[in-house]
């Protein structure tokens, strides 16, 4: 028998828990103290923007009994405020702000409660608000929340083309939480889809995330998401593991619809392990939370897990009303993923009970919602159970045709290459990642056999990056003996040209002090000829002496 799980990061209200969550080891007093503070200013605020700031805050912290009140209170009290506050008023951007952030919480409650169009219609009118006032994380929101709704509704296409936007802009304002969120979404599908390389990684990166910023709710996500790869391949002690860890962080945070999902999980696990009891006592526990909260979805999940357990006891008539219930409420919903297990375990009842007509009716229903939404491991699971079906009806040929649809969708979920990538590539990150000790002895072996091969890898790399810096460092070596031998030649060069310069001068010095010395020649001779030529003063005088005496 299949089961259907709820492996969902709800990115609706409690992106801002997450915030508030990443803040309370700040604190002395408990959450619950907060809470009690956050109503009593609620009451004593002055202002309608404070009032505003206080409901929202109430409606993201509070339980899931209170926080629909709350959500109404701010919707009013914001619709109330624009009707008065004009466009250009800068208050008038911060109401619209509390008003999308109302909607998309009554959309959040209308999806839970199975009213899709109403969901649809509300999540688009938040997104309408963002996108005016360019609320980006907003849009981010709201975009996730609509990839959610096609998802269930089994429309892959458009559910990853919202959850894939969602997480371009949440990349791009660096908001980090929702990141995480939309990872985890976009692994899901993938999941479902029977990519499990993808999935694993989207889940990894979402992991790794979560750990950085210290967001507990989405580590809690990753761990339940991972473990349930680990449950479909069969590696039950392993998915235990998993789910336990998550279960214990969301206990520690108090989110009562991940914790119900959680404790419906470990109940699966431990029938498969054959301890009923614990079976039975896990997911009654997981019933009695989401009836308390009105989940529907988890309510039909928990059902079907009910019917599950009582159906393997060979109690029939007490699964197939299980199963029943079950199926009313996700048609309720239109959750078609769910509505394709509740079909297929239906049928498995009436083929054990020898009613094949009815056996027949169920299961080919199942195997339309499942080609419908093109889910593999859906298809897989009516394929299969058709088979059967048709052999007991003696329909050979009908019965060899859904075998072979089986083995197709079988082979390419768990062929034997995707398993071991898959799990080798968990284990090695978390080793890298250091996280704790698997207490499953016969995982040790394997465990420390890979953990040295990390650190064979580890080494080999260290040594290359070694060789790589070495070659680096003698590139940079020779470049730097080039730069100088043709700093050398460059001098050289110049200095060769200084001295013949200094050759050109001298040269040309020493013909100057040729020509000045052959001027100072001529002078020298003309001034000769010039003092024998003119006759002397003193002659002359004489003469003049001798007449006048």
């Amino acid at each position: 028998m299949f089961i259907k799980y709820l492996f969902v990061a709800d990115c609706r209200r409690l992106l801002l828990t997450a915030y508030c969550l990443l803040l309370l080891p700040t604190f002395s007093f408990s959450q619950n103290k907060i809470i009690d503070s956050l109503k009593l200013a609620v009451k004593n605020a002055k202002h309608d923007t404070t009032r505003c700031n206080i409901l929202s805050q109430l409606a993201e912290t509070s339980s899931d009994e209170e926080w629909p009140k709350f959500n109404e209170n701010l919707k009013t009290l914001a619709e109330t405020n624009l009707k008065t506050c004009i466009a250009s008023h800068p208050l008038h951007i911060i109401f619209l702000k509390h008003l999308a952030s109302a909607f998309n919480n009554v959309g959040y409650l209308a999806e839970q409660n199975g009213d899709i169009p109403k969901a649809l219609n509300y999540y688009n009118q938040s997104m309408k608000i963002q996108e005016e006032i360019g609320d980006k994380s907003g849009i981010a929101t709201s975009l996730n929340n609509i990839g959610f709704v096609y998802q269930n509704r089994g429309d892959i296409k458009n559910s990853l083309n919202y959850y894939e936007r969602s997480l371009k802009i949440s990349e791009d304002i660096g908001d980090k939480i929702h990141v995480a969120f939309s990872l985890v979404n976009i692994g899901l599908v993938y999941q479902n889809y029977g990519d499990i390389q993808k999935a694993l990684n989207r889940y990894q990166r979402g992991m790794k995330i979560s750990e950085d910023i210290g967001n507990k709710k989405g580590m809690a996500t990753s761990l339940h998401n991972i473990g349930s790869i680990y449950k479909n391949q069969g590696d039950i002690q392993m998915a235990l593991n998993y789910d336990e860890r998550s279960l214990k962080i969301r206990e520690d945070i108090g989110d009562k619809s991940d914790i119900a999902n959680s404790l419906n999980s470990i109940g699966i696990i431990y029938r498969e392990n054959g301890d009923i009891q614990k079976a039975l006592n896990y997911c009654e526990r997981s019933l009695k939370i989401w009836e308390e909260i009105g989940h529907k979805d988890g309510i039909a999940t928990a059902l079907n897990s009910l019917g599950y357990i009582f159906e393997n006891q060979g109690d029939n008539n007490i699964a197939l009303s299980y199963y029943e219930r079950s199926l009313k409420i996700r048609e309720e919903i239109d959750e078609k993923e769910g509505i394709a297990f509740s079909l297929n375990n239906i049928g498995a009842i009436y083929l054990k009970l020898k009613n094949y007509n009815k056996a027949l009716e169920f299961s080919k229903k199942s195997l339309n919602v499942s080609k419908e939404i093109r889910y593999p491991q859906n298809i897989r699971n009516a394929a299969k159970q058709l088979s059967n079906i048709y052999k007991e009806m003696g329909n050979h040929e009908l019965a060899l045709e859904n075998y072979e649809l089986f083995i197709l969708m079988r082979d390419s979920i768990s062929n034997t290459e995707t398993k071991k990538a898959s799990i080798k590539s968990q284990l090695k990150y978390e080793y890298e990642k250091k996280a704790a000790t698997d207490s499953i002895k016969n995982q040790e072996e394997i465990r420390v056999q890979d953990a040295k091969l990390i650190a064979q890898e580890a080494k080999l790399k260290q040594e290359k990056t070694q060789f790589w810096f070495l070659i680096t460092g003698f590139a940079f070596l020779v470049s730097g003996f080039i730069f100088v031998i043709n700093r050398f030649r460059v001098t050289q060069k110049q200095k060769k040209i200084i001295e013949e310069q200094k050759i050109k001068v001298d040269e040309a010095f020493e013909k100057l002090n040729e020509k000045n010395k052959e001027v100072m020649d001529s002078i020298t001779y003309a001034k000769r000829i010039q003092t024998a030529l003119i006759t002397s003063e003193k002659y002359i005088e004489r003469k003049l002496n001798q007449l006048n005496g």
